[in-house]
């Protein structure tokens, strides 16, 4: 028999609202998406949901959305590492956005918020990492810092309003349904396999299964702890280069070439032209000085023993993971080969 009781996610036709949507749909869950392009009904082709129209800036949009909704999966949010003018565009949107859902959600009369965080928010000064070290300190990003003080923000207005929140904090995510634009994590993928990443940046990712995220957000609002914070990754990251030799295994016929090694000043005077070229054509350079200063040489290991133990998180291994994309990439010829 079907769960008759609401969920509502938003952010809906993105890569982890649209695999959250289906994975709540398989368990028998009533669906309520938010999109804030109606118009936009491929990514819920042959899926038994209501679609509505809502948008983060739009508090009673949100309002209207949430009506009769038990659980929201707080999930859309503006995700990207660049835009011309990234307070206005990023860092504004996804605080303002925070306000608006918490404080919809209690005009709404919901009960709990799975509100979707990064690990952008966590404190790397020790590795692994893990979500009691506090978050974090290196303010040189306007999406960090917006993932940072939106999950403050969502926690303290959680508590003002009585609603229970807990927050998730996934890592690089990629596999399963994608629709174009593809996100930042998946795009990284593509590139590797269109050999778009020439020359070797020292940077890892942590890279996780979308389902897998998908299924501890679930986990998150049956079983997480208000007032808790929980990690969705994987323990180990895995540099560019490593994601370079899976690629080369898996489709040795492309003849991917690993990025070559550079002097890091070589890498700031490419990153340097990459801005000035981004700054004339409005589009996010592939890499940029803040990437080399900010992640190159960066561990994202975490010790997720707390999402283990509390949610039963369990993620597939990384490699396998970026496996299974690589070949989602290509049947769906997402790859220009």
């Amino acid at each position: 028999m079907a769960n008759q009781q609401l969920s509502l996610v938003n952010g809906a036709n993105g890569h982890l609202g649209n695999n959250l949507v289906r994975l709540l749909i398989g368990k028998g869950i009533r669906v309520r998406a938010t999109v804030r392009n109606i118009h936009n009904k491929e990514p819920f082709k042959g899926l038994d949901c209501e679609v509505v129209q809502s948008d983060i800036t739009d508090k009673q949009s949100l309002v209207r959305a949430l009506q009769g909704v038990e659980t929201f999966y707080a999930v859309g949010a503006a995700f990207k590492l660049w835009a011309k003018y990234p307070k206005k565009e990023i860092y504004d949107v996804n605080l303002e956005g925070t306000r608006n859902v918490v404080e919809a959600a209690a005009e709404a009369g919901v009960k709990r918020i799975v509100y979707v965080s990064s690990i952008a928010a966590l404190n790397y000064n020790t590795v692994p990492v893990k979500e009691s070290y506090g978050y974090n300190p290196d303010r040189r990003d306007m999406y960090y810092n917006s993932k940072n003080d939106g999950e403050k923000l969502a926690f303290e207005l959680a508590k003002k309003h009585s609603i229970e929140l807990v927050a998730v904090l996934p890592s690089a995510m990629i596999g399963s349904e994608a629709f174009a634009p593809l996100n930042v994590s998946y795009n990284i993928i593509r590139l590797i396999l269109q050999k778009e990443i020439p020359v070797e940046t020292s940077i890892a990712l942590n890279w996780v299964d979308v389902k897998d995220v998908a299924e501890g957000c679930y986990q998150a609002a049956v079983k997480g702890t208000s007032g808790e914070r929980y990690i969705l990754a994987n323990e180990k990251c895995t540099s560019i280069k490593d994601t370079t030799k899976l690629a080369q295994d898996l489709f040795p016929e492309l003849k991917i070439k690993l990025p070559v090694a550079v002097p890091r000043s070589v890498l700031v005077v490419i990153a340097w032209f990459m801005e000035i070229g981004s700054k004339i054509n409005g589009k996010a350079p592939l890499l940029s000085i803040k990437d080399i200063t900010m992640f190159s040489g960066l561990q994202q290991d975490f010790d997720i023993s707390k999402s283990r133990k509390e949610l039963g998180f369990n993620p597939k291994p990384p490699e396998h993971s970026v496996k299974e994309a690589m070949q989602y990439l290509i049947k769906q010829q997402f790859i220009r080969l």
